[in-house]
C-alpha cells in the first residue's frame, strides 16, 4: 500500500433517481475517515470535493449526461494525478456513475487491471438496455467497453478493462438485459445466493484470482447498497437480504491482505436516508479496513 492516501470527494447525485448522495462525502468525512487513515500510519491528503456543472442536457436514454460526464472528467484528472504522485486514491461518492472516471484513471496509470465491483446491482446497462436512463446503472458496462462510450472518453484515449478480469459481488437486483450482457461479455458474478452457498472466504478468494490474473492489480468499487439495509440504511436503492457487516468487512480485509488493490471507490451513501450517520460510519470503517485496519 502506498505511503499516502488521497481522499477525493465527488458531490454527485445526478446519475441516480434519488437525490442526496451528493452529501455522501461529507458524511464519510464526518465519521472520521481522515483521522482513521492517519492513525494507521499513512499520510492523508484530502483533495476536497469535485462539483459537477449545475446545468446540462438530458438525452432520452441518459439522464443528466452532461453533468455526469463533467464529474467523471474532473475525477479522472484528480485520480490520475494522485496515481502519478504515488498516492492511493480513495473516492468518496456520490452516486456510482463516478466509478467510470476513477477506473479510467487507474487503467490509464497501470494498463491491464481487474475490477471487483461490490453492489446489489449490476451497473451493466447500456443506454439501450436501461429502463430508467439513470447513469449510475451504466459505469461498469462503460469501463469494459460495452458503452456508453461518453462516460470514459475524456479525450485521453480510453483504456478498456477486460471483462474476464471483472467480478461482481452481492448482486441481487440485476435487470434481465443486464444479465444477458454480463454473460455475453464474460463478467464473473457472485450473487448473494452464491455468497450464501459458498461463503465469503471462498467467494473473495476466487474473485481475487480472477481480478489479478495477468493484471497489475485491482480497482475496488464498493456500493454500500451491497450491505443489507438493516446495517446500511442510508442509501437510495436499498435491496433486502444483502451482505452482513461481517461478510462485508471480511471481503475488504482479504482485499487488503492480497496487496493487490490499486484504488477504491466508496459510493452511494445518502445522509438524507440515514439514521444518525450509521451508513457514513460503516463506509468510513470499510475504507479503513481496505487499507489495513484490523480488529486484532
Amino acid at each position: 500500500m502506498n505511503k499516502r492516501i488521497d481522499l477525493i470527494g465527488v458531490q454527485m447525485d445526478l446519475g441516480a433517481a434519488t437525490r442526496g448522495v451528493n452529501m455522501g462525502p461529507a458524511a464519510i468525512r464526518y465519521a472520521g475517515v481522515a483521522q482513521g487513515v492517519r492513525d494507521l500510519g499513512y499520510e492523508c491528503k484530502d483533495k476536497g470535493d469535485i462539483i459537477p456543472i449545475s446545468e446540462g442536457a438530458t438525452a432520452d436514454d441518459m439522464r443528466n449526461y452532461e453533468q455526469v460526464i463533467d464529474a467523471n472528467t474532473k475525477l479522472y484528472q484528480a485520480a490520475l494525478a494522485s496515481h502519478e504522485e504515488g498516492a492511493f486514491p480513495v473516492v468518496l461518492g456520490g452516486d456510482h456513475s463516478i466509478a467510470a472516471g476513477s477506473i479510467q484513471a487507474t487503467a490509464k496509470k497501470f494498463g491491464k487491471i481487474g475490477i471487483i465491483w461490490i453492489d446489489a446491482h449490476g451497473d451493466w446497462n447500456s443506454p439501450e438496455s436501461s429502463e430508467s436512463g439513470n447513469m449510475h446503472g451504466m459505469p461498469f458496462s462503460a469501463v469494459c467497453g460495452a458503452g456508453p462510450d461518453c462516460m470514459i472518453d475524456f479525450g485521453q484515449g480510453p483504456v478498456i478493462v477486460d471483462p474476464k478480469n471483472c467480478v461482481q459481488i452481492a448482486g441481487r437486483d440485476i435487470d434481465r438485459e443486464e444479465r444477458k450482457r454480463m454473460k455475453e461479455y464474460g463478467v464473473t458474478v457472485f450473487s448473494i445466493a452464491d455468497v450464501d452457498r459458498m461463503g465469503m472466504p471462498a467467494v473473495i478468494e476466487e474473485a481475487i484470482k480472477i481480478a489479478t490474473n495477468g493484471t497489475e492489480g485491482i480497482h475496488v468499487s464498493f456500493d454500500v447498497d451491497a450491505i443489507t439495509p438493516e446495517s446500511a440504511p442510508g442509501t437510495g436503492t436499498r435491496v433486502h437480504s444483502g451482505l452482513t457487516l461481517r461478510e462485508a468487512f471480511y471481503l475488504v480485509e482479504m482485499l487488503y491482505e492480497s496487496k493487490k488493490v490499486l484504488a477504491l471507490d466508496m459510493v452511494e451513501v445518502n445522509p438524507m436516508l440515514d439514521i444518525r450517520n450509521q451508513t457514513g460510519e460503516v463506509a468510513s470503517e470499510l475504507i479503513l479496513a481496505t487499507i489495513g485496519k484490523t480488529v486484532y
